[in-house]
């Protein structure tokens, strides 16, 4: 197995992932560089690797963790920006299943993720580490909550419907609710379906432990981390045709085996720009931004559970935004949703969401949704109403975009017509849940091993037109 060079590893291993939360945490609309007419290989650095990933979110590198551990391969994961500057640094970090539906062609996926969760979760505390310094682990279970007779019916049959697929699930109406929650205030039609074992952890420790379990493998030739270098185009075989290496601003990272494209909400437009003009890919997912609210070391609130409205479950239909619309303009413009989200972390600040939002990359603040996300919380934490909400004060926003797919699923596996080029991208919000059975399942795929959950509903294959 040829070795990477020494100068990429150590260049690599400079990279600190944050795991503090920094005053705005906000992804960067990543720029398309135009795709290389002709260039000189040679005038670029070359490396030579087993299986290279495009993308350095949570999906790419528990991709490249996933095949470092459980293979021989060499790994490189290559990004425009660094980890965390996406998706997978803005969210909440939900390990749940109270808002997924059994039955569905994410279900087993999303069931396999949190028990492999889980298992590293123990694996850590056998091992002598606290998953809760490690990873920003907390085991406090879930409730959905709903405030009117309507929300009560969808929350009994979810109980159910949960219960019969084989989870510790309970129905609570508002009087055993305000024992589990005594600050919730639900009114007396509201209810929750507690989900006895879901979890959470911190975007930040988790993507930092799992970068040093990568480099690890540095000193041995076998990974290598090329950030803030952003893939231009693919090189073909000029013999087969076939995809041989991705041609990066600085770098030429041929591969051998494979190439996996985690891109995220960029995926659309740069799967595009990498395969031109040899053959067309139509992957219709789009950025759908979303806002955070993070109030430090919040003491007014205090959560025994992670919450989530009702409403969140049917966010892909949800058009309002708190009871009101909101005008948009514009051709990738639409109405704003917001559903109340609440989380405590492990360090004690309360996070409070969220939104989706269709706006492109922009990653401006828009103060009127932070705005509505305080005002839908006050409405479940009366306390709220008697605080005035002061960005200046112990307070951050997190702005990230959710690779969105209209169907509601990701796609992953390989692209029709380039068998060793696979995709993992259109998590949306789910990235983090459902990032170790997507590692586990594109692993597979490259290895010639059975996958643990049937990849064909997520597959790209006659989900979209202009794909065979």
């Amino acid at each position: 197995m040829e070795s990477i060079s020494i100068s990429s590893s150590l260049q690599s291993r400079f990279f600190l992932t944050p795991t503090r939360s920094r005053r705005s945490i906000s992804t960067v609309p990543l720029p398309i560089p135009r795709r290389r007419r002709s260039f000189s290989t040679l005038a670029l650095h070359r490396s030579d690797h087993d299986v290279v990933v495009v993308g350095a979110g949570i999906i790419g590198l528990t991709i490249a963790r996933h095949l470092l551990l459980n293979s021989h391969l060499s790994v490189a994961v290559t990004d425009a920006k660094l980890p965390c500057s996406g998706a997978t640094g803005a969210g909440q970090g939900y390990i749940w299943l109270a808002h997924k539906t059994p039955g569905t062609d994410t279900w087993h996926l999303a069931l396999r993720s949190k028990h492999l969760w889980e298992e590293l979760a123990a694996d850590l505390d056998t091992q002598g580490s606290d998953p809760g310094e490690v990873l920003g682990w907390k085991k406090t279970g879930s409730l959905l909550i709903g405030r009117s007779s309507e929300d009560q019916a969808v929350l009994q049959e979810r109980v159910k419907l949960l219960s019969d697929a084989g989870l510790r699930a309970q129905y609570l109406p508002s009087d055993l609710l305000h024992l589990e929650e005594p600050e919730l205030d639900v009114g007396s039609e509201g209810a929750a379906a507690f989900i006895l074992d879901d979890c959470q952890l911190d975007a930040y420790q988790t993507v930092s432990y799992i970068q040093k379990v990568n480099n690890t493998f540095c000193l041995k030739g076998r990974y290598a981390e090329f950030f803030n270098d952003p893939a231009v185009c693919f090189l073909r075989s000029e013999k087969t045709g076939a995809v041989e290496a991705v041609q990066t601003s600085n770098h030429t990272l041929y591969a051998r085996k494979a190439v996996v494209v985690a891109s995220g909400a960029w995926t659309g437009t740069l799967l595009p720009n990498l395969v031109k003009p040899n053959c067309v890919v139509e992957i219709p997912v789009r950025p759908r931004k979303g806002h955070l609210l993070v109030l430090e070391n919040f003491r007014n609130i205090r959560l025994n559970h992670s919450l989530m409205e009702v409403g969140y479950v049917g966010h892909q239909n949800t058009t309002t935004l708190g009871g009101a619309d909101l005008e948009a303009t514009g051709d990738d413009q639409e109405l704003t949703s917001i559903s109340m989200t609440a989380t405590l972390d492990v360090r004690g600040n309360l996070v409070l969401g969220s939104s989706r939002q269709f706006c492109g990359f922009s990653r401006e603040v828009d103060q009127s949704i932070i705005e509505s996300i305080w005002n839908r919380a006050a409405e479940f934490f009366p306390v709220l109403k008697l605080m005035s909400l002061d960005l200046s004060l112990n307070k951050q926003i997190r702005i990230g975009h959710r690779p969105y797919m209209p169907d509601g699923k990701p796609v992953i596996g390989p692209i029709p017509d380039m068998p060793n080029v696979f995709l993992a991208t259109g998590h949306e919000g789910s990235g983090l849940s459902l990032a170790l059975a997507t590692a586990e399942m594109v692993s597979d795929m490259i290895l010639g091993n059975p996958t643990k959950v049937d990849p064909m509903p997520l597959s790209i294959h006659g989900r979209f037109s202009g794909n065979l």
